[in-house]
């Protein structure tokens, strides 16, 4: 294994969490859309008791994805999580809130009331999502950063890169192509939530509310996501010379990321087509519930070749609007060989935990949530 091999390597592996993370953001989705599927107080902890069996799933790979950044390419991660913190702290915040919102809204001695806790789940369902995609936008529109290695040799204040405004961050909103796609990831997950719910979910009231409220949302979803991806493909990419390390503009470079890896675009359009028979067939089939799965593989498929265009083929996957040399690719960013090396044995294990979480999906999913189990069993 050549340290090129493992840096595309764990670049693939950081793309399939991320895709992952996506996918599970179904949660978020469900949960901006409590009042709107649940229009009575049972139904709505059906939804939230559905999403509740799930939550867990998302928080633990949105650590471990942060954690996988700060292992494999440690620059991105002192850049990103320590320049522009508030990004990541009101990520991070909205999840610790649905965390609290699930555990005490029904509890004794909540004075609050259930109703002020799902509010709360509304926020993370549509805080988490917007700006972790608006987050993610970057990757192709640039943040306003600045990395001086040679400052890792001074005694006073060895800090490597520093953001260029006193934003820390939250700058990247003001970028109308970072709050498109922020918005699409937002509607995506909505999408995703509708489909999930309606799966779960074993209650014909709520299922009636399925179909039109993904029809609208789906609708917005495709235009926003269309729009962003068009223009992407035709904007100016940032390049890197293979030779000296130089970051360039290229016209059109995602599109000539697509182009050049050939396999990629294949596996995007089987991605959009899986998505797109997920949503069809929910809407033109009354009793089919499973439009999930189809969507969410295609959900994955997508995201990892977008996460793929981002940073293969000699592309900086972070770069600086700032300054363009200050850019960050798989190879200027990374940990050393040995420390890749010796993650890449541990990350075999990876299949083994993704069985054990299907596993114990199943093993949650075995029964449809229903009135009953919510009136009988134990609930949120």
């Amino acid at each position: 294994m050549t340290y090129s091999f493992l840096q595309q390597y764990w670049w693939l592996v950081i793309s399939v969490m991320g895709a992952f993370l996506v996918f599970l953001m179904f949660v978020q989705g469900a949960n901006s859309m409590i009042f709107q599927l649940g229009k009575t107080p049972q139904e709505r902890r059906l939804v939230i008791n559905s999403t509740g069996r799930k939550w867990e799933f998302t928080f633990t790979t949105l650590v471990t994805f942060g954690a996988s950044f700060f292992a494999s390419f440690p620059l991105f991660y002192s850049t990103s999580f320590g320049g522009a913190y508030w990004i990541w702290m009101l990520i991070l915040f909205s999840f610790v809130l649905q965390a609290v919102s699930y555990e005490f809204q029904n509890k004794l001695g909540n004075f609050l009331g259930p109703r002020a806790f799902q509010v709360c789940l509304v926020i993370n369902g549509i805080v988490g999502p917007l700006l972790l995609g608006g987050a993610v936008a970057t990757f192709f529109n640039g943040s306003n950063f600045i990395v001086e290695k040679a400052n890792m040799t001074a005694a006073v204040q060895p800090v490597i890169s520093h953001w260029t405004n006193a934003s820390a961050g939250l700058d990247a909103l003001l970028d109308v192509w970072n709050l498109v796609f922020g918005a699409a990831v937002f509607f995506l997950a909505r999408v995703l939530g509708i489909l999930y719910v309606n799966n779960n979910i074993a209650d014909d009231a709520i299922r009636a509310r399925i179909r039109p409220q993904l029809t609208v949302n789906a609708a917005v979803f495709l235009a926003l996501f269309l729009a962003f991806f068009l223009r992407t493909l035709l904007k100016d990419g940032f390049a890197e010379d293979p030779a000296t390390g130089v970051i360039f503009m290229e016209p059109m470079k995602y599109l000539h990321n697509l182009l050049q890896q050939w396999p990629l675009a294949a596996i995007l359009l089987v991605g959009v087509v899986l998505l797109l028979y997920g949503i069809g067939r929910t809407l033109a089939q009354k009793d089919y519930i499973k439009g999930i799965w189809p969507a969410g593989i295609g959900v994955i498929l997508t995201v990892v070749v977008l996460f793929l265009m981002a940073g293969w083929n000699h592309t900086a996957f972070y770069p600086s609007n700032a300054d363009l040399q200050s850019s960050l690719t798989i190879a200027n960013s990374c940990s050393s060989e040995t420390t890749l090396r010796a993650m890449f044995w541990v990350s075999l294990l990876v299949p083994v935990i993704i069985a054990y979480g299907g596993y114990a999906w199943w093993s949650i999913d075995r029964k449809k949530l229903d009135r009953k189990e919510i009136e009988e069993g134990e609930a949120y």
